[in-house]
């Protein structure tokens, strides 16, 4: 035990451990908390792990929810906070690189710690004793060490996702994998197979958005992108014989994603807007590589793979319409982005703009700084359209359906017709939208409308 490590439990953890310290149970927190904590970090949670079984833990609390009894693990609910309550416990044998056959509970601590994946998780602490680190967890944080907790082939045997976890934390904290850690990963990576979309997807972005993306590089070494994200080991191995290149189409989506801020949106747009490219790639005599409307294959990639990751509607929405509009070209002036507005919709601006910049910034120095003018010409027509307040949509046209009922047009889809025939003359000249201008034109379309 090190008395010397002090971390400051928040009062709710520290109640918590006392209560169950009092009742003549051993308490500790656990895992993450105590490794954020050593770092300097806040924690998102805290968990403690206890000798008490899940019925005495119940027993000594007010208000508990079986979260995961099965496993050994209570809820207790504190000042209207949850706080996950874990006996020790043993794991059994695992059959499908997930599950364990079985949970053994035990009085031992160590025994608790020696199942935990890595040596920096395997910490626990209380106040009595100060911290627990059997397995060198503070010696790997000084290393900026991932190791395993053990045989690496044993823990990633336990659970596959480890090893995505492994690279995760590795993006997060800056630290490298060690190097049997990382041959365990080489060795097993095809058991993600056996790991539910939803897990992988969950690490996935993780790692997207920490400090360190480019680590999927990691993820591709060690033979785990085959088995989540095949479209990936695609793009490395696809060259791009082009001016505007000097990165391989893999290279070039790392460089991108490391060029954008950690925004989940922005960098899983970065991962697929160009993941069409091997699909879509031809070689002109000259040996120039194409890529002639890869952002449409690689758009239908990207709602393909998120579908299979089971991402979320509005998420898979947003990135696939990133991708599909990130080789965009717009003309100069506020007449082309007004109507670039309109196509593309005024919210994806903003983080379009971001995308493009990624995008440019991981290109070679070919034409950057004719480049950088268009896409600061794109940024001031922008500003000056959204700074204008001019119409690009229905939405904000003077008139509605409503009114050109009133005006005496029958309610179908003629009424439609003649809204978006307006909405045309507006985005041409924005000052035509007046309540007065355009129920002149609508009255004008009458007739055509009704023949």
């Amino acid at each position: 035990m090190d008395e010397t490590v002090k971390i400051a439990l928040p009062e709710a953890v520290r109640d918590i451990i006392h209560t169950l310290q009092g009742a003549g149970y051993e308490a500790w927190a656990v895992g993450g908390c105590v490794r954020d904590s050593i770092l300097g970090r806040v924690p998102d949670d805290w968990d403690i792990t206890t000798s008490a079984r899940p019925e005495q833990v119940k027993t000594l609390f007010k208000k508990t929810v079986d979260t995961g009894i099965q496993h050994g693990t209570v809820t207790v609910l504190w000042h209207r906070e949850g706080y996950e309550v874990t006996t020790y416990r043993i794991d059994g044998e695992y059959e499908d690189s997930r599950h364990p056959k079985e949970v053994q509970f035990t009085a031992s601590l160590r025994e608790d710690l020696r199942r935990r994946d890595f040596t920096i998780n395997a910490m626990a602490y209380n106040e009595e004793a100060g911290l627990v680190d059997i397995f060198g967890g503070i010696g790997d944080i000084r290393a900026k060490k991932i190791r395993c907790v053990g045989d690496p082939m044993e823990r990633f045997s336990e659970d596959a996702l480890r090893m995505m976890r492994a690279v995760r934390f590795s993006a997060q904290l800056g630290y490298e994998i060690e190097e049997e850690t990382e041959a365990a990963i080489c060795r097993l990576s095809h058991t993600l197979e056996k790991i539910s979309a939803e897990r992988i997807r969950t690490e996935l972005v993780k790692l997207l958005v920490s400090p360190h993306p480019e680590l999927i590089r990691a993820c591709w070494r060690t033979g785990m992108t085959a088995v989540f994200l095949p479209e990936f080991d695609r793009m490395m191995e696809t060259a791009q014989n082009n001016r505007h290149h000097c990165y391989c189409v893999g290279e070039h989506t790392i460089r991108a994603m490391e060029a954008a801020e950690p925004v989940k949106t922005l960098r899983l747009a970065l991962l697929f807007h160009d993941m069409g490219k091997p699909e879509a790639k031809t070689t002109d005599a000259d040996g120039t590589d194409h890529f002639y409307g890869h952002e449409l294959k690689s758009a239908d990639m990207a709602r393909a793979v998120m579908r299979r990751l089971k991402f979320d509607n509005d998420t898979t929405g947003r990135v696939v319409r990133l991708v599909r509009a990130h080789d965009v070209k717009i003309e100069p002036g506020e007449k082309y982005m007004r109507r670039a507005l309109n196509r593309l919709g005024e919210d994806l601006f903003p983080e379009l703009f971001a995308v493009k910049e990624a995008d440019m910034a991981a290109q070679s120095d070919y034409q950057r700084e004719e480049k950088r003018e268009a896409l600061l010409t794109m940024r001031r027509d922008y500003e000056a359209v959204i700074g204008s307040r001019a119409c690009v949509s229905l939405k904000n046209l003077a008139v509605n359906g409503r009114d050109l009922i009133g005006a005496g047009f029958a309610p179908g889809r003629g009424i439609g017709e003649v809204l978006q025939a307006l909405l045309e003359e507006v985005l041409e000249e924005p000052e035509r939208n007046t309540r007065e201008y355009l129920l002149g034109r609508a009255e004008e379309m009458k007739e055509t409308v009704i023949s």
